[in-house]
């Protein structure tokens, strides 16, 4: 039996995780959607830690990551990811509200899979969040949970 893909969406912004929430259900991805409000959740999520630790199922098929969060900021939490031989061939989607250029370049140096500016109008970022989740959830093949990097 094929494990359910999942997202896991890491937010600290009540009104983002919800818009968020709110488009992927829209279209009826039929996925389940994890949601972390920081960093140190997110990896507690990752690392089946804390509240986390019996958790089912494997890894998600993309992580879509805030930068600016407390704790443990969304760069703070791609470079672990991405450090980790278990965790680093995750997809992660920096979604985040962010021009700076250096956010950018870092986030890339990081190895992240795509970096998207939040729209500030409404329709622009349930489309925005409509098209990643096509792309990650049913379009997108994961790697199997299995695969290491050596």
């Amino acid at each position: 039996m094929e494990a359910l893909k999942h997202i896991l969406l890491v937010e600290d912004d009540p009104k983002d995780i919800e818009l968020t929430l709110t488009a992927l259900e829209e279209y009826n991805l039929g996925n389940e959607i994890v949601v972390a409000r920081d960093g140190v959740e997110a990896l507690d999520y990752l690392h089946r830690r804390g509240k986390f630790e019996q958790r089912s199922g494997g890894y998600p098929v993309v992580v879509l990551l805030d930068l600016k969060m407390p704790r443990l900021d969304g760069v703070q939490v791609l470079r672990q990811i991405k450090a980790d031989e278990h965790l680093r061939l995750i997809p992660v989607v920096v979604l985040t509200s962010s021009r700076e250029s250096r956010d950018l370049e870092e986030c890339y140096k990081l190895g992240i899979n795509a970096y998207v500016v939040k729209p500030v109008r409404f329709t622009e970022f349930i489309e925005a969040i409509r098209q990643i989740g096509v792309f990650w959830v049913l379009i997108n093949e994961p790697p199997p949970n299995n695969v290491k990097i050596h």
